[in-house]
């Protein structure tokens, strides 16, 4: 027989423990990390280990409308499912597609907020745009002023980016209104940014027009660039609230909304922010699509559902408005009525945020995390959305069906009597 050719090992280096620093050592992780948190999913860990023990959990965390019955309008799905079969499926523009920004442009400047399409932007979701905006705006150590409550989005991508949120107060004795007072005091030469929620995400309200004069005239004056909010534009229950910068289409202001919750699609991931008409924010806009340009494009087959969604049939949102309306009175009735709870009426959009009196020593978490453990109803605590862990705030999604509304606080008036009673 034949020889065999000798073959070189494609490794020649001394393999065995000699050469292995610590199999055991864990991986680092960057430090900004400690700093992230977004605890309306975080408290779904806690929901999946009560599943887990064979209880039904009801969902009231996550403000996705498709997850109660509300459905797509067909003739947005139609729209993207065209966009498919007519080959709209590998990249698009960075910034978007056309149609989709002309959209937007057209309707904000219908709103009273002139915009041209080439300072629209469409992005995957609206979480992007604000991720892509502050990125774009704020330095590291700079100070962004961001509602107390607020959306943990916005804490979320500060903490990523090594910038400092600073906490102005929105008082529930008042409507949840923003405490001008306190605004003022936190501005600092740091300060580039004013973060203006409305309608609210956390709370459901929605500013008077002398507020938002107000807040204008203080992000003016301090030379702040404000990222007005505005995805539950659509969703105030007397009708469309119009866009801060109708006030002032000249200000410093960049908004933000998206095809989520007002035309039901969050899955999409499709939303979009416009760039305000003053000189001033030009600067902003080439930083803002510089970095856009970095992440290629947002999903494209959704952006054909823009045009459609904006400019088309909105039929489906008065019957929206009218079933957010009829829940939030139930929620706001049912709660209030609960010894030690209160709760403010919303006027927009589908959260509440009552307050309960804790028992001393007792934390907002220790009364979410019981109420899931005891009923399986999770909502999410208010220290994740800001506020003191002791002052008893917590948010509720209230878009499950009224009768079934009726039920979960049935769980939760005897959950509450029990914490309450039992420190």
């Amino acid at each position: 027989m034949p020889e065999k050719e000798a073959v070189a090992p494609l490794y020649s280096g001394r393999v065995g423990p000699t050469n292995i620093v610590n199999r055991g050592a864990n991986i680092p992780v960057a430090r900004r990390v400690d700093a992230f948190s977004y605890a309306i999913r975080n408290v779904v860990l806690e929901a999946q280990r009560v599943e887990a023990a064979g209880i039904h959990v009801r969902y009231l965390n996550v403000g996705d409308p498709n997850a109660f019955g509300f459905k797509t309008p067909p003739h947005l799905i139609a729209a993207v499912e065209r966009a498919m079969r007519d080959g709209h499926n590998g990249y698009g523009p960075s910034p978007g597609i056309p149609v989709a920004r002309e959209a937007v442009a057209s309707e904000l400047t219908g709103k009273g907020f002139p915009v041209t399409a080439d300072r629209v932007l469409i992005t995957a979701g609206t979480s992007e745009a604000i991720d892509l905006v502050l990125s774009s705006l704020v330095d590291r150590e700079s100070e962004v002023l961001v509602p107390m409550p607020t959306y943990p989005l916005y804490t979320a991508v500060l903490a990523k980016i090594d910038a400092q949120a600073r906490y102005y107060r929105v008082d529930p004795a008042r409507g949840w209104l923003p405490d001008l007072d306190h605004l003022e005091s936190l501005v600092t030469k740091a300060t580039r940014v004013l973060v203006v929620i409305d309608p609210n995400n956390p709370t459901g309200a929605t500013y008077p027009v002398a507020t938002r004069r107000a807040l204008l005239d203080f992000a003016e004056r301090h030379g702040l660039v404000i990222l007005a909010d505005e995805v539950y534009g659509d969703l105030g229950y007397d009708g469309p609230i119009d866009p801060i910068g109708k006030l002032d289409p000249d200000a410093a202001i960049i908004t933000f909304s998206s095809l989520s919750k007002a035309y039901l699609a969050p899955g999409w991931r499709t939303g979009w922010m416009a760039v305000g008409r003053t000189p001033r924010l030009d600067n902003a806009l080439a930083a803002i699509r510089k970095m856009s340009d970095a992440r290629l494009c947002g999903t494209v087959p959704m952006q054909y559902a823009v045009a459609e969604a904006l400019l088309g049939d909105r039929s489906h949102q008065p019957v929206f408005r009218a079933a957010l309306r009829a829940r939030a009175t139930v929620t706001a009735r049912r709660l209030s009525a609960m010894p030690g709870m209160t709760c403010d009426l919303p006027t927009a959009g589908f959260y509440a945020m009552p307050k309960v009196d804790l028992p001393p020593g007792r934390t907002d978490q220790d009364y979410v995390l019981g109420l899931l453990r005891a009923t399986g109803v999770l909502c999410v605590y208010g220290s994740g959305f800001g506020m003191p862990a002791e002052d008893g705030f917590f948010r509720v999604v209230f878009l499950a069906s009224p009768e079934e509304l009726d039920e979960i606080y049935d769980m939760m008036a005897d959950f509450t009597a029990r914490f309450r009673a039992n420190p």
